[in-house]
């Protein structure tokens, strides 16, 4: 491994594309730490202090800024505005016809769709910036801070600050795309990688708190690495479904015969599924945040459905991860179309005739698949809360089921680009 990143450093190309890469993700912290105009930085220090890191309704919008939303700083929004509206575009296919003629038409079509994802994004960062400085406003990011973090409160103030945040997620975009077209891996994703990373140390250095700091850390470091070992080896995971190929006479030529597979990887849905269960779950926290604190209905949210140890909460968070992987997973893979493509070319499934009883089958595969997919997937989220449970410690940890998937996946597929460029010009790469 070591050698072959020593080689991967003698490669002049490559070395560059390495080097630009992590130029672009140093640019990427630095911008993390510059605040907005209009924010007082010293009491944002003092409030962050104060209340152990913010409200966990925005952990991990945090977490994916690499801490920069509590620091209300340039890059607050991070990448989020992109992942959210990327996802929406994705579901929109199913919804909108032309979305789905423009994933079918190929290079172009995946342009045109890009493009609207920058447009939205680009949208939703406008309306993620307002609701930031409004709660920031409002004393509601850091419950319990009496300082004041933003100094001028006029109109013009916000309005710049909501200009600036907006800027920087355009400018985090245009990083991301520096990286994928001059770098080394997906450009969005290294940089969602770098903003988690970011975050280790100091939720690490939380959990040395207390009397049983020692024995924590270790039990957490333990079980960090026993999970990403999981996460790596079920992430590499598919089930291989066989496919055959009749042979065809094209003019003088022969062509198909051959034999190659499906692949279904276990977990097709990946993280997206943690995030919306997160997402669906914090809009009652959100709404009680507003309201009449001594309400009733208020504390009912705050015992049952802000506390991440709750059994409500874990039961709903649980049932909402199983809904959205068969849900997502249906929309990403489409049995019908994958048989009537196999069908068209002349490919068939031993033992299953083409068409409508391929679709069947594949569809009966997926789900099965998928079951154990999603239950994979609830383990892994809710690890992090019982570690909270059985440890006792702050719910500040330093990963969590988002984040561990992100990292693992990330990290795979950034290893095969440099394996797969080494292996062009060294015939050797880093997987033997």
């Amino acid at each position: 491994m070591l050698s072959a990143f020593a080689r991967a450093f003698r490669t002049p190309d490559l070395r560059r594309k390495l080097l630009f890469t992590i130029a672009i993700m140093a640019i990427f912290r630095v911008g993390s730490f510059i605040p907005t105009p209009g924010v007082n930085y010293t009491n944002v220090r003092q409030c962050i202090d104060q209340t152990a890191g913010g409200t966990s309704l925005l952990g991990l919008v945090n977490t994916f800024s690499g801490g920069a939303l509590l620091q209300l700083s340039v890059f607050a929004l991070g990448i989020m505005p992109y992942i959210t509206a990327s996802i929406i575009i994705q579901l929109l296919r199913v919804v909108i016809p032309r979305f789905e003629v423009l994933h079918k038409e190929g290079q172009a079509g995946q342009a045109k769709l890009t493009q609207y994802t920058r447009y939205l994004s680009i949208a939703l960062a406008i309306l993620q910036s307002t609701t930031v400085i409004t709660t920031a406003r409002q004393g509601l990011l850091f419950p319990g801070c009496t300082l004041d973090v933003i100094a001028d409160r006029s109109v013009v103030t916000m309005l710049l600050m909501v200009i600036t945040m907006t800027a920087g997620t355009g400018l985090i975009m245009w990083l991301g795309e520096l990286i994928t077209e001059r770098g080394v891996g997906n450009g969005m994703s290294l940089l969602i990688f770098t903003s988690i990373a970011a975050s280790f140390p100091a939720g690490l250095w939380s959990v040395m708190g207390g009397s049983n700091g020692i024995r924590n850390i270790i039990i957490v470091v333990a079980v960090v690495v026993v999970v990403i070992g999981l996460v790596v080896y079920v992430e590499q995971s598919q089930r291989r479904v066989p496919v055959q190929y009749a042979k065809r006479m094209v003019g003088r030529r022969m062509y198909g015969g051959t034999s190659t597979y499906i692949p279904i990887k276990i977990n097709m849905a990946g993280v997206i599924p943690v995030i919306f269960a997160s997402s669906i779950l914090s809009i009652p926290t959100l709404i009680a945040q507003f309201g009449n604190q001594e309400a009733g209905w208020v504390q009912w949210v705050g015992d049952h459905l802000a506390a991440q140890d709750a059994p409500l909460y874990i039961a709903m968070y649980s049932l909402l991860i199983l809904f959205f992987c068969f849900f997502y997973t249906s929309i990403t893979f489409n049995p019908d179309e994958v048989a009537d493509n196999m069908k068209k070319y002349g490919g068939f499934i031993p033992g299953i005739r083409a068409g409508r009883p391929t679709a069947e089958y594949l569809d009966f595969v997926s789900n099965r698949i998928t079951s154990a997919g999603s239950l994979y997937l609830v383990v892994i989220a809710l690890i992090p809360t019982l570690m909270v449970v059985f440890l006792g410690i702050s719910q500040n940890l330093p990963f969590g089921g988002a984040s561990i998937l992100i990292i693992v996946g990330v990290g795979l597929e950034t290893v095969k680009q440099i394996d797969s460029q080494l292996q062009q010009r060294h015939y050797e790469g880093f997987l033997r």
